[in-house]
């Protein structure tokens, strides 16, 4: 693949526009709706950070190529170029100020898919070279490696020693015929590896055969979130590719958004064919695991919790019901905060905007949102899936002077297990 270019940049545009793009441009009626779904406008007040405002570069080149008036108006020179300069002003309104949560989507009164069309321009950019410097090392660690964070299978080779430790318990890896392919994300693997000892303690209890994988552990996508589909399909292989060689019946996302949205939902598109397999984030599985009578919980926490959904499982992968099922398992005081669901207001990392220092600022601006929801069912702890919100979450406490703990849903279902029940009884 060719490096980076202006011109190359310009035909990976032209290659986005595809009948949905097209489509959404023509009925586009400028009402700004969108502004108001977008947590970057409504903390800043930017007109700037308009969701559809970001789209630019793509509705240049739209309306220069596929537009009766647009191409007249190129001929005559007339017309507004794509050129370095407006790809060098873009970029921070491209990586900084959005994560690809679709909650701008969702307002939309014409249908417009606002992230759909930000995952395009993100294409046009990256194959420009204009793209945060710390994505694009992310990106590379990746590829090479393995991790966007750079981990490798001895640093996860000793987070499963620790929790075996932990646990008792043996930790599969390689094991073929497993019906669980178990994904992780770097960050549970460094920052939570809790996560490891929960789940091995969860599929033990409920009586789950499951295994690691020692070359397909990493499950975050990082060619998606810069923007290069080439990339995203060769991290997706990778998983499947291991999925595949193990025979197992599906494969588990971990808490991670966007390692969910890229597995489940772009995966087959990426690859250009259909799994072999099926592909459910945790909590499906472990909502499964609660229908059939697999989970036995015994206690509840009693402080007063509330449940952030993480915007890649929930508004844009369908998992709404079942954290809330099993929050209704092991929460004694339970609160929704306002516009729950799909519905939530981003807590403003992902999409890659955790990874790109430059934009530290303005998603702890944009934090402020999240605040005010907190602030409103006046919560004591915060309740998520995805180790991206985990971290960012307690990035903007810490901002804010909040003293509420962030807690993993599978890790405290794990705290709350209690002897397996007999055949046939249900959980508590």
């Amino acid at each position: 693949m060719s490096g980076p270019t202006l011109e190359r940049g310009i035909n990976t545009f032209k290659e986005q526009i595809d009948a949905p793009v097209a489509a959404f441009f023509n009925s586009c009626v400028h009402c700004g709706m969108c502004a108001e779904a977008c947590l970057f406008y409504t903390e800043t007040r930017n007109p700037a950070f308009t969701p559809i405002h970001k789209l630019e570069p793509l509705r240049r080149i739209w309306k220069s190529e596929y537009t009766l008036w647009g191409r007249l108006v190129s001929a005559l020179g007339l017309g507004k170029k794509v050129d370095e300069d407006l790809l060098a002003k873009w970029e921070p309104l491209v990586y900084d100020s959005c994560t690809m949560c679709g909650r701008c989507s969702m307002v939309c009164p014409v249908g417009n898919d606002i992230a759909y069309m930000i995952r395009k321009v993100r294409e046009g950019m990256a194959a420009s070279g204009h793209a945060p410097p710390d994505l694009i090392g992310a990106t590379k660690r990746a590829v090479t490696i393995g991790s966007p964070m750079g981990v490798r299978l001895p640093a996860l080779q000793a987070q499963i020693r620790h929790a075996e430790k932990e646990t008792g318990l043996k930790i599969p890896v390689d094991v073929e015929g497993a019906d669980y392919l178990c994904t992780l994300s770097s960050m549970e693997i460094m920052n939570f590896p809790e996560y490891i000892s929960a789940i091995a303690r969860i599929f033990e209890h409920a009586g789950v055969s499951w295994t690691l994988s020692s070359v397909g552990f990493e499950a975050t996508n990082s060619g998606i979130q810069i923007g290069v589909s080439e990339i995203a399909a060769e991290l997706v292989g990778r998983v499947v590719k291991a999925a595949e060689k193990l025979k197992v019946k599906a494969v588990i996302s971990p808490e991670c958004g966007h390692a969910y949205m890229a597995l489940r939902w772009e995966g087959p598109n990426l690859i250009g064919r259909p799994y072999g397999f099926k592909v459910l984030h945790i909590l499906e599985l472990l909502d499964e695991l609660r229908k059939e009578g697999q989970l036995r919980t015994s206690g509840k926490e009693s402080q007063r919790l509330t449940y952030h959904d993480p915007c890649q499982v929930s508004r844009r992968g369908g998992v709404v019901e079942q954290p809330r099922n099993l929050l209704n398992m092991v929460a004694e005081d339970f609160v929704e905060m306002p516009e729950a669901g799909t519905m939530n207001w981003c807590c403003g990392a992902g999409g890659g905007v955790s990874t790109n220092e430059r934009a530290d600022e303005l998603r702890l601006k944009a934090f402020n949102r999240k605040k005010a929801q907190l602030d409103t069912v006046q919560a004591e702890g915060i309740v998520s899936a995805c180790s991206n919100c985990r971290i960012h979450l307690e990035d903007g406490l810490e901002k804010y002077h909040m003293d509420i703990p962030v807690l993993s849903l599978t890790e405290t279902i794990a705290e709350h297990l209690v002897d397996k029940a007999p055949a046939g009884e249900g959980s508590s």
